[in-house]
């Protein structure tokens, strides 16, 4: 897809982050906007920047782990704009701690927003790409933590190995069908966002009564650090990003030095070697734009 001018881009977890500079991108690049948000006020606030570019834009407030929300976001977006060429499916939530203390509502949360949500966006969506026939694409939005498996990020790091699975499959599902619509993986480091804050938007079913153990505040305190730390930030990854999808590339790595972990990690796999340790520097130092 290398032609963005009056195309229609989705874009869930706009609030903040990396959805918010997608959205600007997308509204510099003179495109038409669906916007969605669990956090309406983050969303309204995106909304808001975006109408500065004198493009259309929509909000709408949903949550990405329910699949009739995700469905409704489609069915607007279709009844708005007729088409829907750019889908970025990229809210997302964390938790920490040991893997043992980790409660089942984290895991329902982390993979209800993470991963079905994910789900929801390719089933809502690629079946009307695939009826436009024009091209069209979609970036799902995992992590290095897709990858590597750090620890203290048990369910986070499982989640987003789902994610790269079922993009990398959906990658060569797509191949089958056609040429019109194809996807992208973007796996970033550490950059500041607001996922370290992510917990105010858990929903209050699937909060947890007890208080948090000593590995959940080391984790907590650790992703804060590591987030605050990062030295490349939400604009620039929108512009990979948006680079990458006008290229037709599928892996968007953000971070450079943290391929040589990456490829540490399939040595160790390819040697029958026990893993080996993930160390903080290797997912928060900076990018370059060769990649």
């Amino acid at each position: 897809m290398d032609k963005f001018v009056e195309k229609v881009v989705i874009i869930t977890g706009s609030g903040s982050g990396f959805g918010r500079e997608f959205a600007l991108k997308g509204a510099a690049l003179g495109m038409k906007l669906m916007l969605a948000d669990v956090d309406e006020d983050s969303l309204l606030e995106t909304v808001e920047l975006v109408k500065a570019f004198d493009v259309e834009v929509l909000g709408l407030k949903i949550d990405v782990s329910d699949a009739f929300q995700v469905e409704e976001l489609a069915r607007r977006t279709m009844e708005a704009y007729g088409a829907a060429h750019l889908l970025f499916n990229n809210a997302g939530v964390g938790t920490g701690g040991f893997l043992w203390e980790s409660t089942a509502k984290d895991w329902a949360w982390t993979f209800g927003v993470n991963v079905m949500g994910v789900a929801n966006g390719i089933r809502s969506f690629i079946p009307l790409m695939l009826k436009q026939n024009e091209p069209a694409h979609i970036v799902n939005t995992a992590s290095i933590a897709g990858f590597l498996s750090a620890t203290g990020m048990g369910v986070y790091n499982a989640s987003k190995h789902a994610v790269v699975s079922l993009t990398e499959t959906l990658y060569h599902d797509l191949k089958i069908v056609g040429d019109k619509v194809s996807c992208s993986l973007l796996c970033p480091g550490f950059v500041p966002t607001g996922i370290a804050n992510a917990e105010r938007t858990r929903p209050q079913p699937l909060r947890n009564e007890s208080p948090m153990t000593a590995s959940q505040r080391m984790a907590n305190r650790q992703l804060t650090r590591a987030v605050r730390s990062g030295l490349i930030n939400a604009k620039e990854v929108a512009d990979i990003t948006f680079d990458a999808v006008r290229d037709g590339r599928f892996y968007i790595f953000t971070h450079p030095p943290m391929m040589d972990s990456v490829k540490l990690r399939f040595d160790d796999i390819a040697g029958l070697r026990n893993p080996s340790a993930v160390h903080e520097d290797a997912i928060s130092s900076p990018a370059t734009r060769e990649l």
